[in-house]
């Protein structure tokens, strides 16, 4: 059912109000998908962003799909065939590094919330004006970090933002005590090399200590 950029932006601020971090997630075992949600929303961060950077990341959402208590999301959408892609395999939600107006209309026409990546002022005021309020700072580190984020607080007071890129448990705080921030996207709650050993207690280990965050 398609949805307004209002509605999307609205559905997705609820979503990144739950936590204050969604893990941007790289998988590339399928096996290791429902393990790996499983310890994330045990541990206090249950939406989830898997990018499509590899050739089992629609298989790996259809089965976190599955997991109580997990809203997932599939990042990295570039074109209309992925967002076609992404609805079908599961996802609650998308995330795009930057927006396109083809990239807009198809989500909204498959009714995908989408997080839409802007990193200046023009960017998010073009956003603004089609209607998406609630938009991912992207690459938020090397666009300024916090300071650069904040600045953008005064002159758009009415866009709230989900910093990502470079984001760590070092600078986390610094975004997240910012007026225009709800969230923050890192990789840091579920890197590669726990995953692939299937460390599963140890990733929701890391997934508590990040859900404080901000408090």
């Amino acid at each position: 059912m398609p949805i307004s950029p209002n509605k999307a932006s609205e559905r997705t601020r609820e979503i990144c109000a739950i936590a204050p971090i969604i893990p941007v997630l790289v998988v590339n075992n399928p096996s290791d998908a429902r393990p790996l949600a499983k310890a994330l929303v045990a541990g206090g961060l249950p939406v989830l962003e898997v990018t499509l950077r590899t050739p089992s990341a629609l298989e790996v959402i259809s089965e976190m799909a599955k997991v109580e208590g997990g809203f997932v999301g599939a990042g990295t959408l570039l074109t209309p065939k992925d967002v076609q892609l992404a609805k079908a395999a599961g996802a609650t939600f998308g995330v795009s590094p930057g927006a396109t107006d083809r990239l807009l209309a198809a989500c909204e026409a498959a009714g995908l919330p989408l997080l839409p990546g802007a990193a200046t002022a023009t960017e998010a005021m073009r956003l603004l004006e089609r209607g998406y309020d609630m938009l991912k700072f992207f690459p938020a580190e090397a666009s300024g970090g916090a300071k650069a984020l904040g600045a953008l607080a005064s002159p758009l007071p009415q866009i709230t933002f989900c910093p990502t890129g470079g984001v760590s448990p070092t600078n986390a705080n610094d975004y997240l005590a910012l007026p225009n921030v709800i969230c923050a996207g890192g990789s840091w709650v579920a890197p590669m090399d726990l995953i692939s050993k299937g460390a599963w207690e140890e990733i929701e280990t890391l997934a508590r200590a990040a859900s404080q965050l901000g408090a």
